[in-house]
Parts: structure tokens; C-alpha cells; sequence
């Protein structure tokens, strides 16, 4: 047997050396991960040095370098100070000696990274944040859904769980800002296309100075903190367990430009996120998810008359804006005696003819006539926050002393003014100027509470609520009620809901996280057949509801005239959509008094322009005082059939996006459409002194770009003006005078050919009248008109005129 001998004091010393060679190099090694079209790169210290994609390209601006994860300590940040990968796992180390273990898994098209475990001193970790990774792309930033793209590429994060949020620590509250974000000067900076990226909220994606970043991050919720929110300056944030920052996990990704969509799709079925479908197909790249739908009050009993005005406007979705009694426990009211039964016959009876229904929330908010606050309030309403009665306290009592006023001196957002002790809701009416600190002018027992006696030392608590004067909620009670609008839709078969107002559910003191709480627990609750065909909205998303939701649709059709309400804020919501892969909506419109049939395709043309789905609301009652109902809800079909068919090449929706441009569409058979443009003008005649004999008229020019045809002409008295013996005079040699009367309201139609129409402010033909051999023929051109009336009422009198013609007919057809 051959013997072992030991080496001498120079074979060790070249052993040494060449095991400390060997570890020096592992630790200058770089890291560097691929997926799919991604490579990533880190350094020994843990930052990321290249973001590479098609073609080797660099996204990492020159220069730069990015921190995988940084963590809070104590309220200081922390860059990793070493990485050392180990199989899958990423070691870092930071400056407080604190280790932190992220599991990386490189899937075929992206990487997940989660942190697993912090060693040393983890209690005092507040955050783990996620980059900022920043990137030299800045043509498309996706603020919203995390991916930033040029022609070519796009490179993008998501959260991957709930409570990790897109986005970066800006505020202890977690509500992602808008434009304050920014440093003025570094605002300044940024190109115009980069000062467009702020229209809600920056989340996970940014503009910089360099291109774009993207972020993520948790928060750790183990102790109570006071915060900033819903407008007061302190607001109790109470302990959520939801295991801290371990188990935060995000995705990276980087593929071609047209690979995005699909690679978030296959993101969201590996890693377990919400994938809402609409008959089967994926709700991100359904035609379905961008319908149209028609937003009307039904009831048990009238539930067959919705459903035909539905089928009459050729749509498929019919929403009901407000079923409910209470809010909460979401009560059905007297409209469904049967309750929730009743309810489900209505969606069965609307699923035998095709129609899918939904309703409307308000989310979290709580009436004060439901279950949640009278006759015993719920403990789980939020809370601004709390103090202590200082004595005991009797039934008859209305000033109450409290140990400190703090939470209670902030009126300003408490639209209520309501204090929770023991099972007593009691309203007041303000605090002392001094010690002792009072409520002042108590009134006992409110919202049909029980008046009790209190005890020295009891906690008494300012409710948070709502300026609708509704009650909120706190992160429990957000599940309970979510899960009991989910119970709703199981047992009725309901296919459509709106989450408004869901920014409420920042009661919960978790900001965007409790936003994303409330319809996460819903979906998640939801069944698997209700899951296979359902339609998700909100006034607003965030980065993680954006995998629940199927698009953003809002509700301000009455704060102005039809083509006036929001509609700035409409079209720039196209852009927003648009970049943040989301279904185009152009919100709701509302029938309403003056609205005429061309106001009606001046809103259908933008639908067709950005192929954006609408909701239309009315009711039985607005239906049947419209006279011109049956050609409203027949356009409505129209276009709608148009648009889901494709009908709309490219070149004429960008034509069309334009909203001066207006248009007329009316159906040529089987998938045939014809389309007509329209030059139009308003002109405006008001009453005027002048010398004797002077002529009254007043002169305006109109230019028919397109063949000669009769000229249709409107005319509107307006601030409750009242005329007669109007006339329009055409190039000085063709006049129609119109013998009728016009009062307040009022609208005269004229054909061109001779026939007059007068109709009231809501379409109602009064009456008809011919002309006999009085036509006005307009040739292709620039065209002079005068315009001359008598009036007889009104404090301003004036009229508007309006003129109008046709093109030839363009034909369309389905792609």
C-alpha cells in the first residue's frame, strides 16, 4: 500500500495561494443571467451593469449602475455591498451587516426574482425596493403596466405579488404621485414627450433624464406608523401582517415590441396572477373588451324591456348603475322583491338573448343605513385614528373630553364629523380651542345608534369617510366586503362590474395596495366559470390591478353639454391606454335635452377613431321623451357593428381622431357600410341697433368642399330667445325666408329641398311645413350668406345657424 505523505511549508504556502487566486476571482466574476431576448449583468457589489437586448444593444445609460435591491434600514437606505450567486440564489450583503437571499428562476422569456430570507438584524428592514433599473429607452413608457419601449424593443417589470408595489418608496402613504415626483429643475429637463408620461400617477415605469426607469418595492407593515392620507395630515397606518418584505418577487422581461403582450400573458398563468378572460379569451386581446354597452335601471319586472332597448342599439352588455339599497352588505332594492334570486332571473333571461349583465360599486364605501354602521357599527370602519375619553360619560352628554384633539381638529376632509366609542356613532360639530380638549355640540346615538354610558378611559375614534357621506373601510373589512360582491356574482351569474371610487380604499392606510386589495380578493373569490367571462372596470388602475381589470371607463356625462363634458380629458386617456396595453374607452355619455343625432356620431366617429368601447346611459323615461330615439339607438348599432368588424381602415380612424372632423355613417347591406364626411358651421346672429334704414343682416361665408346638393341648414334660438321672419340669403341672390315662429327651446330643421321642421329642445317633431318652390341648391365652393331675424323675446337675443353638407359616399366593408 502505497503510503500518503503531507506537503512541506512551500507546497502548503502554493496551496494557499492558489485557493485565495481562485476565490478572488469567483468574487470580481460578473454575474450575468439571460431569458428569452434579456441579458442582465451584475457586478461583485450587486448592481446591475448592462441590459442587453436584440442585437447586443445596451439599455443601461452610459455610466450608470443599478442596485438589484436596496433596503431601508432604520430610515436609511442601503446598496448592496457584495453578490455572490449560489445555484439559483443571489447572496447580497449590505453595509448593517444584514444578508439578503433572493431566489432568481430564469423562465424562457423572463427572470422572477423573490427575496427568501434576510439574515442579521432583519426587524429593522422597512423596504426592499426594486432598482430603480434605469434604461436609455424613452419613446413609449408604459407608467402604468412597467414596460418602456422603442421601435424595436421593450423592457419591462412586474410585481408579482400584491403587496409589492410598482413604483418607488416617493411617499410613506403608498400612493403613487403624479408630477411632484420630480425635482422642478429635472421636470425641466425632460423632453415634451416625457412630461406627457404623468397624466394619473408614475408607477412602476418613469421618465428621466436619460430615457426611463423601472421600480418596485414592499414595505414592511410590522408596526403602527403615522402617516399622511386621504387629506389629513396624521392618519394611523396599523400593523398588516402580510409577512413583511420577505416573499417580495418581481419579473423581468425584454422581448421585441410585438412579443409584449404575450409575454405578460405568459407571465401572469406561470406566476399564479389574476388572468381575466371574456368567453374564453384572454381580456387583454379580446374585440369583446372594448365593447360598448348600454348602462340603464332595470327591475325584476321591467327586465325585458332593457333587454330590448339593448338589442335595439345592437349591443351586448347591459349594466345597471345602481341596484343596490345599501352599500356594504350591498342590499338589492325594492326594484328586486325576490332579492338575489330575482336578480339571477334577470341574468338569465338576458343570457338566453345574448346580453351579459353587470352593476355598478362605489367599492368600499359604506352607507350609513347599512349593516356595517347601524343599529352596532362594524369595529372594522377605518379610523383616522384614536384617543381617550377622559371621563365618564352620560347618555345626555354633548361635550366630551379627549386626551389629546390630534386626529379630531382636521374638518376639512371629515365630511361626517363622526366618532366611533364603544357601539356609539356620535356626530360633533368641532374641538375646543384649549385644554381641556372637547368635542364640542355631540349629538348622541347617530345614524340610529345606541346612546349608552361610557367609561373613563375608553378609546374613542374619528371615522375616515367619504364627501358622498358614505363610511369607509379598513384592510379587513375591504376582504369582507369584496368578497361579498363576489358572492353576488357566483350566485347570480353577473358578468360585468365597476370598482369607482376605488381610491377609497386608501382608508385602509395601504395606499395603491389597498387599491389593488379589494378587487384581487374579489376576483380571487370569484369561481372558475365566472372567471372564464367577465368584464372588470374602475375609474382608475393600478400597476397590479391592471392584471384584473379589463379597462378604465369613468362617469361625468352631466357636468356640461354633450361633446363638452371631459372631453380633453377623454382624448388624452386614448394616449394613456395606448401605452399602457390597455383596451381603449372613451368613457360615459349620457342622453340628455339638445343632444341631436349629429352630436350622437360626432361621439361614435372617436369611438371608431381610437376603436374605443363607450358607455351610453339613459333610462325608460329619457328614451321615451327623446323623439328621435329609434334613429339614436339604430346609430349606435351601426357603429358599433363597424368598429368590431374592422370596418375602419388605419388612415381614416387617424383621419377621424381629429374632432373637428364629423361624419355620417348609415349601413349597405350584409358588412357594407357607407361613410359620408360633413362640412359644417355654426354661425351666430344677434340683434343689433343700427342707423335708420341700415340693413339689420349680418354676413358670413361657408365653403362646400364637396359637390353641388342641397344645402341643410338648423336654427337654434338660444339664451331663452324667442323670433320670427328669419331669412338666409345665399351669395345675394338666394333666399329662403321660413315662415314659423320660433320660441326658447326650439330647433328649425330646413331639407334644402323645401321642407321645414321644427322640433323641441328634446327632438320632438311639433310640426312640419313646406315651402313651395323655395330650395337652396349650394354649388362646390366658398359661398356668402346673410342672415336677418325679428325677434321677440330675450333678454340677448340671438340665434345660432348652422349649416351643413355631404361628400360622396365612402364604401367600407369588414376586414
Amino acid at each position: 500500500m502505497k503510503s500518503f505523505a503531507f506537503p512541506g511549508p512551500t507546497s502548503w504556502l502554493i496551496v494557499f495561494v492558489f485557493a485565495f487566486f481562485i476565490i478572488s476571482c469567483n468574487n470580481n466574476k460578473t454575474v450575468t443571467l439571460e431569458a428569452g431576448s434579456l441579458s442582465l449583468s451584475f457586478d461583485k457589489s450587486g448592481n446591475l451593469t448592462a441590459i442587453k437586448g436584440l442585437k447586443g444593444n445596451d439599455y443601461l445609460p452610459k455610466g450608470e449602475k443599478a442596485p438589484l435591491l436596496t433596503l431601508r434600514v432604520k430610515g436609511k437606505y442601503e446598496k448592496p455591498t457584495s453578490l455572490v450567486k449560489k445555484e439559483d440564489t443571489l447572496i447580497l450583503t449590505y453595509p448593517s451587516a444584514i444578508t439578503a437571499l433572493v431566489v432568481v428562476k430564469q423562465n424562457p422569456t423572463w427572470f422572477s426574482f423573490e427575496l427568501i430570507k434576510l439574515e442579521k438584524d432583519a426587524g429593522n428592514v422597512e423596504l426592499a425596493v426594486w432598482g430603480p433599473y434605469p434604461t436609455t429607452i424613452s419613446k413609449t413608457i408604459g407608467e402604468t403596466v412597467g414596460v418602456v419601449r422603442d421601435d424595436e424593443f421593450a423592457v419591462g417589470i412586474q410585481s408579482l405579488n400584491l403587496k409589492t408595489l410598482g413604483g418607488y418608496p416617493w411617499s410613506e402613504n403608498d400612493c403613487m404621485p403624479q408630477i411632484d415626483i420630480f425635482d422642478q429643475d429635472d421636470f425641466n429637463e425632460l423632453s415634451e414627450e416625457g412630461k406627457r408620461y404623468v397624466l394619473y400617477r408614475v408607477e412602476a415605469a418613469k421618465p428621466t433624464k436619460t430615457g426611463s426607469s423601472l421600480q418596485a418595492y414592499c414595505r414592511n407593515r410590522d408596526k403602527e406608523r403615522i402617516i399622511e392620507n386621504l387629506g389629513f395630515r396624521k392618519y394611523v397606518a396599523p400593523v398588516w401582517n402580510d409577512g413583511g418584505v420577505i416573499g417580495s418577487k418581481i419579473a423581468l422581461f425584454g422581448c421585441p415590441v410585438n412579443e409584449v403582450l404575450p409575454t405578460i400573458g405568459r407571465i401572469e398563468l406561470a406566476e399564479g396572477l389574476p388572468h381575466t378572460m371574456i368567453n374564453g379569451q384572454w381580456a387583454k386581446t379580446s374585440s369583446r373588451s372594448s365593447a360598448a354597452y348600454m348602462i340603464m335601471s332595470f327591475g325584476e319586472n321591467d327586465i325585458e324591456k332593457a333587454l330590448a332597448i339593448t338589442k335595439r342599439a345592437g349591443l351586448k352588455n347591459l349594466y345597471h348603475p345602481g341596484p343596490f339599497e345599501t352599500w356594504g352588505h350591498f342590499k338589492l332594492n325594492s326594484r328586486f322583491p325576490n332579492g338575489i334570486s330575482g336578480l339571477k332571473t334577470c341574468v338569465d333571461k338576458a343570457k338566453a338573448q345574448g346580453i351579459t349583465l353587470g352593476f355598478h360599486t362605489l367599492s368600499n364605501f359604506i352607507s350609513t343605513n347599512d349593516a356595517y354602521v347601524t343599529p352596532v357599527p362594524d369595529k372594522r370602519l377605518a379610523k383616522v385614528g384614536s384617543s381617550e375619553v377622559v371621563d365618564n360619560i352620560t347618555a345626555l352628554q354633548t361635550e366630551i373630553e379627549v386626551a389629546s384633539p390630534e386626529f379630531f381638529k382636521e374638518f376639512k376632509n371629515s365630511h361626517l364629523k363622526t366618532v366611533m366609542i364603544g357601539n356609539e356613532l356620535i356626530r360633533f360639530g368641532g374641538v375646543s380651542d384649549k385644554a381641556p380638549w372637547k368635542l364640542l355640540d355631540c349629538q348622541r346615538g347617530a345614524f340610529d345608534t345606541k346612546t349608552g354610558l361610557h367609561q373613563k378611559g375608553e378609546t374613542i375614534s374619528l371615522l375616515a369617510d367619504h364627501g358622498y357621506k358614505v363610511f369607509l373601510t379598513s384592510a379587513e373589512l375591504t376582504q369582507e366586503i369584496s368578497k361579498n360582491i363576489a358572492r353576488i356574482f357566483n350566485e347570480t351569474g353577473m358578468c360585468q362590474i365597476s370598482f369607482d371610487g376605488l381610491e377609497g380604499n386608501r382608508s385602509t392606510a395601504l395606499g395603491s395596495y389597498g387599491e389593488s386589495m379589494m378587487p384581487y380578493t374579489w376576483y380571487s373569490n370569484l369561481s372558475e366559470k365566472i372567471k372564464q367571462n367577465i368584464i372588470v372596470h374602475a375609474s382608475r388602475t393600478t400597476h397590479f390591478f391592471w392584471h384584473i381589470y379589463t379597462r378604465m371607463n369613468w362617469g361625468e356625462p352631466w357636468n356640461a353639454g354633450f361633446r363638452e363634458s371631459q372631453t380633453d380629458y377623454r382624448i388624452k386617456n386614448q394616449a394613456y391606454f395606448k401605452r399602457n396595453y390597455m383596451p381603449a374607452m372613451l368613457g360615459w355619455f349620457s342622453l340628455k335635452k339638445g343632444m341631436s343625432l349629429d352630436d350622437m356620431e360626432w361621439m361614435l366617429a372617436r369611438s371608431a377613431a381610437f376603436d374605443a368601447g363607450y358607455a351610453f346611459s339613459t333610462s325608460y323615461k329619457a328614451l321615451e321623451e327623446y323623439g328621435q330615439s329609434d334613429q339614436l339607438l339604430n346609430l349606435i348599432k351601426i357603429w358599433e357593428e363597424a368598429r368590431l368588424n374592422g370596418a375602419f381602415t388605419e388612415e381614416l380612424k387617424k383621419e377621424m381622431e381629429d374632432l373637428n372632423n364629423e361624419y355620417h355613417l348609415e349601413a349597405a347591406g350584409k358588412n357594407k357600410w357607407n361613410l359620408y364626411r360633413l362640412a359644417t358651421t355654426l354661425f351666430s346672429y344677434a340683434n343689433k341697433e343700427k342707423q335708420p334704414g341700415e340693413p339689420k343682416f349680418s354676413s358670413f361665408s361657408f365653403t362646400n368642399p364637396y359637390q353641388k346638393q342641397p344645402l341643410v341648414i338648423t336654427i337654434k334660438p338660444v339664451g331663452g330667445s324667442q323670433c320670427k321672419n328669419i331669412s338666409v340669403e345665399m351669395d345675394n341672390y338666394k333666399k329662403v325666408v321660413f315662415p314659423v315662429e320660433l320660441k326658447s327651446g326650439q330647433i328649425l330643421s330646413y331639407d334644402g329641398e323645401g321642407k321645414i321642421d321644427v322640433y323641441d329642445d328634446n327632438r320632438n317633431l311639433i310640426k312640419s311645413v313646406q315651402i313651395e318652390n323655395s330650395t337652396m341648391i349650394i354649388d362646390n365652393g366658398v359661398h356668402g350668406f346673410n342672415v336677418e331675424a325679428v325677434f321677440t323675446g330675450g333678454e340677448k337675443p340671438e340665434i345660432q345657424i348652422g349649416l351643413k353638407t355631404l361628400s360622396d359616399k365612402t364604401e367600407l366593408m369588414s376586414q
